[in-house]
């Protein structure tokens, strides 16, 4: 008896010294927050604030880069559009496509339900609405793990892979550009989509003032350029049927669609036939009539003009894009 006694009495001190040591060691919120000021000393950031908007529970970190306009903040029910770039603290997930796939167009309210690439967490949700409020501001947002993907993380593969996988209780680190304007602001000043297409035709070295830039009417924000000009009587209209060698870029440089890809051999002189211009994006349509047999136009597209707010089949919302087409035959009803 005295035995069992000694033996029950042993188990319970090592369970009572067990929760003594549970209860010192760091829970998540600490975990993340030494994560948090650990990544800003290693990095050398400045300028980093913690949020208080809510009595200092979140744990975020912030930076408001550029200030937009602050008349109205935003609220969960508005629709939004922003681009964004994350990475883990590890730096084994990085996006830094804000050309393509890391853009948003939705409700606020929807942000953590997610998007085209990993990132679209509460966190991120709760700071637009929070901290960055305001179309139109850019800001740097440290989220912890506890509001981004927990200790389960997300993606495929395991915790090592690199750019397929955020691994768990790992803080997020984003940029992000809430946009104010997409198009044109009061019908006169040139939105994100004009600032992106000058900045693609800096980057690259293309001539933008020898291209016609459409200011008004449907395919106002189009910038294009007969670099060949067609022969012959047929004129394409949005009724035409005709072939085309084309080629279709994303402004990261990658392309998505084009004859070579159509007919999977680089280098084909093969034609694609479309059935009419006016089944193609607008921009297309618009840069595309009036031109003959023969014609090159080169096309700088906004994202209005080309597949929206919904995107399609790997082009993310609001993104603008690159086409060229020669025209091969036409023929009209």
């Amino acid at each position: 008896m005295k035995q069992t006694l000694f033996t029950l009495l042993l188990i319970t001190s090592i369970g009572l010294i067990s929760c003594r040591k549970t209860t010192n060691s760091p829970n998540i919120t600490q975990y993340d927050q030494t994560q948090i000021q650990n990544y800003i000393s290693a990095n050398g950031l400045t300028g980093m604030k913690r949020d208080e908007s809510n009595g200092d529970t979140s744990g975020i970190y912030y930076q408001i880069l550029s200030q937009g306009a602050t008349s109205t903040p935003m609220q969960y029910s508005d629709s939004v559009s922003f681009v964004l770039s994350v990475k883990s603290f590890d730096g084994k997930y990085i996006n830094t496509d804000t050309l393509n796939l890391a853009h948003f167009s939705g409700l606020l309210g929807h942000v953590s339900l997610g998007g085209n690439i990993i990132g679209f967490t509460k966190g991120l949700q709760y700071a637009i609405y929070n901290l960055v409020k305001y179309k139109g501001t850019r800001a740097r947002i440290l989220v912890p793990s506890r509001v981004a993907y927990g200790v389960n993380g997300v993606g495929s593969g395991s915790s090592s892979n690199t750019n397929s996988r955020v691994a768990g209780n790992q803080c997020l680190d984003y940029y992000v550009n809430v946009v104010s304007n997409l198009d044109y602001i009061d019908n006169k000043t040139p939105g994100y989509d004009d600032y992106v297409i000058n900045d693609y035709a800096k980057r690259n070295n293309i001539p933008i003032s020898t291209y016609t830039h459409v200011t008004s009417g449907r395919g106002r924000g189009l910038y294009y350029k007969i670099t060949t000009p067609g022969t012959g009587t047929d004129i394409l209209s949005d009724a035409s049927a005709f072939t085309a060698t084309y080629i279709g870029k994303w402004l990261n440089g990658a392309t998505f669609a084009g004859t070579a890809i159509d007919v999977g051999t680089a280098g084909t002189t093969t034609l694609t036939s479309f059935d009419s211009l006016g089944s193609l994006i607008v921009g297309v349509q618009e840069a595309l009539t009036g031109q003959k047999v023969g014609s090159t136009v080169a096309m700088l597209i906004p994202s209005r003009l080309a597949y929206g707010k919904t995107g399609t089949t790997g082009t993310g919302s609001n993104v603008c894009l690159y086409y060229e087409f020669t025209i091969g035959t036409i023929t009209n009803p």
